[in-house]
């Protein structure tokens, strides 16, 4: 087979037909306006602005095809660059909502206040100072006092912790979620509160052995 080939001769160049000219006078522009709109800061104006930059040759030289082309990738750069801005505002607001779980003090300011909390969680009254006056006329604040002298003790079942509640009422009133021994304080007290609610309206109401 045989093969034709093109040879220039000195002093004559080789001229592209008009087609192609302009299809890589396109191609370099849209290059520098794709280019020039990386190099911008973000948030610098938008993609229609960018075009309108562009040189005036360009308006000549494309066809529809390549300037929706030249859209499509400056609303794509666009969009990277608005997300790129908005991630640290979603860090900070999911930051804010997923929040940590408070950490209470190991004593009985921190027990009362963890009750407390869990108290709202299960709809059981009670405040702070209800809770504080008869812990104090029950165990004087130790979680480990054990009465061994009244009618409970004698019937084998004494009255134990906080609030000094015999065992078989703390399992009755035991709360989900809190320590199975009626000597962890904060077990004692919701399971305490969550009987004197049953039975007084609220820890609140008892002034007096209950």
């Amino acid at each position: 087979m045989s093969r034709t080939s093109e040879t220039s001769t000195p002093g004559h160049s080789r001229r592209l037909p008009k087609a192609h000219r302009l299809a890589l006078a396109g191609a370099a522009t849209l290059g520098a306006a794709a280019l020039a709109f990386s190099l911008a800061p973000a948030g610098f104006g938008d993609g229609a602005a960018l075009a309108a930059a562009a040189p005036a040759a360009w308006t000549q030289v494309v066809d529809g095809a390549q300037a929706t082309g030249l859209r499509q990738h400056l609303g794509v750069q666009e969009a990277a660059a608005a997300k790129r801005a908005e991630a640290p505002k979603r860090a900070a607001k999911h930051h804010r909502s997923s929040g940590r779980a408070p950490v209470y003090a190991n004593d009985l300011s921190g027990w009362i206040k963890e009750s407390l909390a869990i108290m709202k969680e299960h709809g059981i009254p009670g405040t702070y100072g209800g809770l504080y006056r008869n812990i104090m006329r029950e165990s004087s604040g130790n979680p480990s006092a054990t009465n061994g002298w009244d009618v409970n003790a004698r019937n084998g079942d004494p009255s134990i912790g906080l609030l000094q509640v015999i065992r078989p009422t703390f399992l009755a009133y035991h709360v989900p979620g809190t320590a199975d021994s009626p000597y962890d304080p904060v077990a004692n007290i919701v399971a305490a509160a969550h009987y004197a609610a049953a039975r007084y309206g609220s820890i609140n109401n008892v002034d007096s052995a209950y």
